[in-house]
């Protein structure tokens, strides 16, 4: 049964600020609507080192096996600030927030994409940062799921599991949902599960969760969510942190939820690292085509092969992510 689409209200901007990624480059230049924070400033926060002849160095924003980004919506003359994942050391976030000048008292609400630690675990930090924050943190109820990865020959890796009772205990706000839900005066749409409906995009093989006590196949990792904005005369702006659910189902679903058929920039962890993934690179590319996005910044878990083959396909669109770029779209 068709549904009605979900009314998404165009912003006139957003802005977008990468504050933990697995790539750091401070060499990076601006390009287009890549904005980077370049070489260090005398506004740069310094660090003790007694091997320099100045004793000193910059304090410059760290990589990490990990993603969080700011959102950051203009509404009339203020500004609306969300928080998309918080990456994997509990220092991490709040570490590069003010390296990169930006506070965490800014910010509004949190939203995870799902459960696993390389997303949540920046929540520890934020704790510490905030004392009793009383923001709204949302999420898919299957986020506080035990996990791990089963490799051939090898011990199963378990997942650190995000702790619902830490996390509402610390003065969060608990939000869960499994369907699409606003934030932001309907300016900013959380998808909730996504529909799969390519035929490459399988999910994760070799994952697991703990369900009724017994390890059960759990590809799909269903908590994969989406955030998407619409921008006045531009199209819809999608951000994901793995992208569990695909890239291109994530896309899709973005257009069918909002009734919006133009992409414009597709930001976040695509999911294509590693032999079980590197095979479905070149539909995803096809796909992307057809989508045809004007922006396309790959993250996080996309991997090497897959960042240079969609580097190579959208020449004009790929643009290099890095620790402390923001994105203004």
């Amino acid at each position: 049964m068709a549904h009605s689409p979900i009314s998404l209200e165009p912003v006139d901007s957003v802005a977008i600020t990468t504050l933990v990624d697995n790539f750091v480059d401070v060499l990076l230049m601006d390009q287009g609507p890549a904005k980077r924070p370049g070489l260090p400033s005398a506004e740069t926060p310094r660090l003790p080192a007694s091997v320099l002849e100045e004793g000193q160095t910059a304090d410059s924003p760290l990589a990490e096996h990990g993603f969080s980004a700011i959102i950051t919506v203009a509404a009339g003359d203020r500004e609306h600030r969300v928080l998309f994942d918080t990456g994997m050391t509990p220092d991490g976030i709040v570490g590069n927030m003010r390296r990169l000048g930006r506070s965490p008292k800014d910010l509004e609400a949190i939203v995870l994409s799902h459960g696993h630690f390389d997303h949540t675990t920046g929540m520890d930090g934020l704790v510490r940062a905030l004392g009793r924050p009383n923001l709204p943190v949302f999420l898919h109820p299957e986020a506080w799921s035990r996990r791990r990865i089963v490799l051939p020959g090898r011990e199963p890796f378990e997942i650190p599991t995000p702790s619902k009772s830490a996390i509402q205990g610390a003065g969060f706000e608990i939000i869960e949902d499994k369907k699409p839900s606003f934030l932001l005066d309907r300016s900013l749409l959380i998808t909730g599960e996504v529909d799969r409906t390519t035929d490459f995009e399988k999910g994760f093989p070799i994952h697991q969760a703990k369900r009724n006590g017994d390890w059960q196949p759990d590809p799909l990792i269903l908590d994969d969510q989406a955030a998407i904005l619409h921008v006045r005369d531009k199209g819809l702006v999608v951000l994901t942190g793995c992208g569990h659910a695909g890239i291109v189902n994530v896309l899709r679903y973005a257009r069918k939820l909002t009734g919006v058929e133009r992409v414009y920039a597709v930001l976040g962890g695509f999911h294509l690292n590693g032999p079980l993934f590197e095979p479905i690179i070149p539909l995803v590319c096809d796909a992307l085509a057809e989508l045809d996005p004007q922006v396309i910044v790959p993250a996080h878990c996309t991997g090497w092969k897959a960042v240079h083959a969609l580097a190579a396909r959208f020449p004009n669109a790929f643009i290099q992510n890095s620790v402390g770029t923001r994105f203004e779209l």
